[in-house]
């Protein structure tokens, strides 16, 4: 059955940015190519609108917090860096804490990421979170049993303080399958360039993946709360799951001047 494209379609795929697609992608055909061009005219006009969302949380003294979470190579980096790309580097945070230190060890589990928190009139983006002893450190054996347990006890509570305390905290939770998390772990073993991120618990995440999804389903139970839900976007196709994520931060805070037309979620 052949593909019926519009005039619209046609004018995209004789433009320059989709001859570029043609001859640089492997396995391109004029579907693909019209799918990846919609996305960057999408993504485009979304970016437009995180400039007027971050210019309302400026100007009204506002606090944001957006957290990624997901297994590993779930596409969290890339879909913080289509979010921040146009945004004015001054007003946002993106954090992405290492492990702790000895002293931090030591410290309240939160009190390092508490520190992170976001000033006024600023948006902090977590590359991972205070959510690691949810499911990472656990899986992994980097903590006790009763260090997760206090956590998990402890965990709405502290949502509770900072979203009182006038913080809009947004939850994102990157899905993907075990065959997708396979082909891009391959992927990045394989390039010169991303080998790097590749770490040992990187290696064990196919071999744990049912421990991952046991102690998942326990962190959703426990703490997909009303005033703090989990939102999840499913991340087997990036560009998919990158609109997603930035069509939910938009509904989710209330900033003037919000174009409900551009905000409204559409399929390309």
């Amino acid at each position: 059955m052949k593909n019926s494209f519009s005039e619209i379609d046609i004018l995209l795929l004789n433009k320059k940015k989709a001859i570029k697609q043609f001859l640089t992608r492997e396995n391109s055909n004029p579907a693909r190519v019209l799918r990846y061009l919609n996305y960057e005219n999408r993504l485009k006009e979304l970016q437009e609108e995180l400039i007027q969302l971050q210019n309302w949380v400026d100007e009204n003294k506002e606090k944001v917090v957006i957290i990624y979470e997901g297994r590993d190579a779930a596409g969290k980096g890339g879909a913080i860096r289509r979010t921040t790309e146009h945004l004015n580097p001054r007003e946002f945070r993106v954090v992405a804490l290492p492990k702790p230190t000895e002293e931090e060890k030591g410290q309240w589990y939160f009190q390092r990421y508490v520190k992170q928190l976001p000033r006024e009139g600023e948006i902090v983006f977590f590359d991972r979170s205070w959510y690691n002893r949810a499911i990472v450190e656990p899986v992994n054996g980097f903590c006790s049993k009763e260090e997760y347990d206090i956590f998990m006890n402890q965990v709405n509570d502290f949502e509770r303080m900072i979203t009182e305390s006038g913080i809009r905290l947004i939850k994102l939770y990157f899905s993907i399958s075990k065959d997708e998390q396979t082909k891009r772990f391959e992927e990045i073993k394989s390039s010169p360039v991303k080998k790097w991120k590749f770490s040992d618990v990187d290696k064990r995440a196919l071999e744990l993946w049912d421990d991952y999804t046991v102690y998942k389903k326990a962190m959703f139970e426990k703490t997909n709360t009303e005033s703090s839900p989990w939102i999840v976007i499913k991340g087997n196709r990036k560009t998919t799951a990158r609109i997603d994520a930035i069509e939910h931060i938009l509904d989710k805070i209330p900033y003037i001047g919000k174009d409900n037309e551009t905000t409204t979620h559409i399929d390309f």
